[in-house]
């Protein structure tokens, strides 16, 4: 299966998608990786592993996602036969057109357990709250914050003595496992396996 992802940082869950697919447990490749930080890390990543790279031009907006740049970048996505798009840490909310293009075909990992702390910094959002735990969870894209359809969620244990910097860091660990596991299942459901 061919996988698109579109990514606004450090890009640590393509990485473990990689990961996953080098060790053999996620059979797939990523054909292309796009980003509306023309200097993150993410891009530079996927050059280093010899994946198509792009940026994604919002005109000028900070945290919009402009209806044309996502007319673009569905356009973009197709002609490299993208059968799945991975959201990996893409900071701007999806909607129409990318949405028609790809119907339940654009996932996305959120560092809670939804539906608990939608939106940004959600790790901060749990340990001000004082739960016990929270965790991470891989949803559909809808045209909500974070309100898809659960695919897969992972819990992590709130430690006595966490900061926002440990908890997300174990947060991560857990991202990293549960992204390929997820996609594999996406996949086996769309092959009727």
């Amino acid at each position: 299966m061919v996988l698109g992802v579109l990514g606004s940082g450090s890009g640590s869950n393509m990485q473990a998608i990689l990961d996953a697919i080098d060790a053999g447990t996620l059979d797939a490749r990523i054909g292309i990786v796009l980003s509306d930080q023309p200097g993150a890390f993410i891009l530079t990543r996927a050059r280093q592993c010899g994946i198509e790279t792009g940026v994604i031009d919002c005109r000028g907006f900070r945290t919009k996602f402009p209806d044309e740049a996502q007319a673009e970048i569905a356009a973009r996505l197709q002609a490299a036969k993208v059968e799945l798009v991975c959201l990996a840490g893409f900071m701007r909310l999806v909607k129409r057109p990318l949405l028609d293009a790809f119907p339940d075909r654009i996932l996305n990992i959120h560092p809670a357990l939804l539906p608990a702390f939608p939106g940004l910094e959600s790790w901060k959002q749990a340990l001000a709250a004082g739960v016990a735990e929270t965790g991470c969870t891989v949803h559909f894209v809808d045209a909500g914050m974070d309100t898809g359809p659960i695919i897969l969620q992972e819990r992590v244990p709130v430690l006595p003595g966490d900061t926002p910097e440990s908890l997300h860091a174990r947060i991560q660990v857990a991202e990293h496992r549960l992204y390929p596991a997820a996609i594999t299942r996406v996949q086996m459901h769309l092959q009727g396996t």
